[in-house]
């Protein structure tokens, strides 16, 4: 099942629905990090013991079988369930594989063993840390909170600055760490999907090339691996501009957290303490309250410190509220609010004289304060002046530069972009720049052009489709998927339909050149998604719909032809699909159930009988109890290029996959080494070691 998106505002809040949230994300490390251990112990042992290979291959195809993927959000993409289904396809898999009597090749703990150990001990074990120093400096704030509380207002001023400026200190720190760890053990769950999927794929993969009984069974594999492997790698690009977001969405939340309100919120929300009058005197009792300023209502659910004590919530219609004067309690940070529920007056106490005041602002007190907002970058308008700067950035690219690899990826110079943007969009003279002036080069204009669409005042495909935008790309119905986006994009105001329209032609026309610019639809899907769609609110809930927003734009550039040839007709509209019982899902790429064909073995050709015909003494038939001579891959593959560091200029928006490129990882050159091993294998076909032909 997935888990609701842990939002970076409740990191400020720590509310008991958090602390909930927070513990299923950790019951799920810890389940995540017990599967690594049981997928390393089962390896080594399929590795160690080779006479028992057969059993070793069955317990290992087993537990496989039984994990299964949670997720953040409630739709996974198409890559997404092909990766969650991918371990129940590598089982089945297996379970071929150990009636072949398959054998193990001796680098099998490097493609599968050490990566996982690697991503076990670095990853989740990082986050484990990031956990104590969360959990350290938890109990260390309240504590001092609790202690602060509880100061009279009688001392000092200097020794109340004092401890107030304790007190903001820890409560940043503790924000801080639970930032931190919020962001760490999201990133670590998101990850994990080709992170443990992309070893267990190496190592499948070395394991049925590793003698020539089974080139016919790679060569059954390879498409699938193929496939898997493209939705690795989507997923990857899709985690990669997801984490760019969600890094700038967690800087501004450090630098104001109080500033961004969630639909369907709490107008406020945070602990209070209450004062209770009692026959033996007067006790503070702490609560976390909710209030809701368009129907007054003050939900209050007390927090009992005692283990397995629970009280139910208190909801209250509010009258009035009223700052309590300094000198009329010996407690700080006061104020009191009147009830219909409640006869009387209820004094509350605040954790801060801030806090006090955003309660107070909230319930229409004497104090209010007023926010200020986010500061934002300077925002641009969809006019005759943008269409005319897109149009000549679009002009340029595709006589200069459409060939260019790595088109739209590879980032220009930040300050080159902002003379170009400057310049051009001078109020004394807008669009009085020459675009084929040597100052300018491809990457300058690509990233000038992605530059302005990302900050228009409203995305191109506006706030209001994008939740219909997004529905639609979430669909499993395909028919549903595109004639839904085809009918919404006839919804956008005129102008945008015509700035979409042509910026989507030119992304066709860089596709058609993919052979050499490697920018496939998919590609700029990932570049372009969060570029021309934007959500209204920013939470890690819409971050997490980037990759949806990258799949309208895939769409709309694969079938761009049907899209601009008119608007659908009212007859041609798709049928809304019925809600779902259940979480959608997709057939995913298989391999486990494909149609078996008549399998050939490989003779030793020195035991053949001479007169038979060289065309015939590679391949025959496997008779009944004859064995085959086995031909072993080479033993270990040689480490990528790229193993040693080396400083990176400019960051890519994206990964391309091209298979002329040195391979990104360990893992992803050995696999290339024994796709190589196997298509020369294949083609000697039985020839071994020392034969001439």
């Amino acid at each position: 099942m997935g888990h609701p998106p842990l939002e970076f505002r409740d990191c400020y809040l720590d509310s008991p629905n958090f602390r909930e949230r927070l513990k299923c994300y950790e019951q799920e490390l810890e389940r995540t990090n017990k599967f690594i251990k049981d997928v390393i112990k089962d390896g080594n042992a399929l590795i160690s013991a080779m006479r028992n290979y057969s059993s070793a291959v069955q317990k290992f195809s087993q537990t496989l079988q039984s994990f299964q993927f949670d997720f953040i959000g409630d739709t996974l993409t198409d890559d997404e369930i092909n990766i969650a289904e991918s371990f129940k396809e590598f089982a089945e898999l297996l379970n071929e594989v150990e009636n072949e009597r398959m054998m193990m090749v001796h680098n099998a703990s490097d493609l599968l063993i050490k990566p996982l150990e690697s991503f076990r001990k670095e990853q989740i074990g990082f986050t484990k840390e990031r956990k104590k120093k969360f959990e350290k400096d938890g109990e260390r704030f309240y504590s001092l909170l609790d202690r602060h509380l509880h100061l009279s207002s009688k001392k000092k001023e200097s020794q109340l600055q004092e401890a107030d400026l304790q007190v903001d200190k820890e409560r940043h720190i503790f924000f801080e760490s639970s930032l931190d760890y919020v962001y760490q053990i999201q990133e670590v769950q998101e990850s994990k999907k080709f992170n443990i999927v992309e070893p267990v794929l190496a190592f499948l993969h070395s394991l049925f090339i590793s003698n020539n009984l089974t080139v016919e069974l790679t060569q059954d594999f390879l498409p699938y691996k193929q496939k898997l492997q493209l939705s690795l790698q989507n997923t990857r690009n899709h985690f990669s501009s997801t984490r760019e977001e969600m890094e700038e969405l967690k800087k501004r939340m450090k630098e104001a957290p109080q500033t961004c309100k969630l639909p369907g919120q709490p107008t406020i929300e945070g602990y209070l303490y209450t004062q209770e009058k009692w026959a033996l005197g007067i006790s503070w009792v702490k609560y976390y309250c909710q209030y809701e300023k368009e129907t007054k209502t003050l939900t209050m659910t007390p927090m009992e410190q005692k283990p397995g004590a629970k009280q139910g919530a208190l909801d209250l219609t509010l009258k009035y509220c009223v700052r309590r004067k300094t000198e009329s309690i010996d407690k700080r940070f006061c104020f009191d609010i009147e009830t219909n529920e409640r006869p009387g007056t209820i004094t509350l106490q605040a954790l801060s004289e801030a806090n006090r005041r955003l309660w107070m602002e909230a319930m229409d007190g004497k104090e209010p304060i007023y926010h200020s907002p986010i500061t934002k970058q300077e925002e641009m308008e969809l006019n005759e002046v943008g269409f005319k700067f897109v149009r000549k950035c679009i002009n340029v690219i595709e006589t200069k530069g459409i060939k260019t690899e790595g088109l739209y990826r590879t980032v220009g110079s930040n300050i080159q972009v902002q003379k170009l943007l400057n310049a051009f969009f001078d109020p004394k003279c807008p669009g009085d720049v020459d675009f084929h002036n040597s100052d300018w080069d491809i990457k300058t204009i690509t990233s000038s052009l992605k530059f302005y669409l990302r900050n228009l005042s409203e995305p191109v495909m506006t706030y209001r489709l994008h939740k219909e935008l997004v529905s639609a790309a979430k669909s499993d119905n395909l028919d549903y998927r595109l004639g839904a986006i085809h009918s919404l994009v006839y919804k956008l105001p005129e102008k945008n339909r015509e700035m979409l329209e042509l910026l989507i032609r030119h992304l066709v026309n860089v596709c058609e050149h993919s052979k050499e610019n490697f920018m496939t639809p998919s590609n700029m899907g990932v570049i372009f998604g969060p570029t021309l769609m934007r959500a209204q609110e920013d939470t890690v809930a819409a971050m997490m719909n980037i990759k949806f927003q990258n799949i309208v734009v895939e769409i709309l550039i694969e079938h761009f032809v049907k899209i601009y040839s008119g608007p659908p007709e009212e007859s041609a509209a798709p049928p809304v699909p019925p809600p779902r019982v259940t979480a959608r899902r997709h057939k995913p790429i298989t391999i486990s159930k494909r149609l078996l064909r008549e399998r050939t073995r490989v003779y030793n050709t020195t035991s053949l009988d001479e007169s038979e015909g060289d065309s015939d003494s590679f391949s025959k038939v496997w008779p009944p109890g004859e064995k085959p001579t086995i031909i072993r891959p080479p033993v270990r593959p040689p480490d990528p290029f790229c193993r040693a560091a080396t400083p990176q200029k400019t960051k890519p928006d994206i990964v391309v996959g091209n298979a002329g490129e040195i391979p990104s990882s360990v893992v992803a050159s050995r696999t290339r080494f024994f796709e190589t091993a196997s298509r020369k294998i294949g083609s000697s076909q039985g020839r071994l070691p020392g034969d001439e032909s």
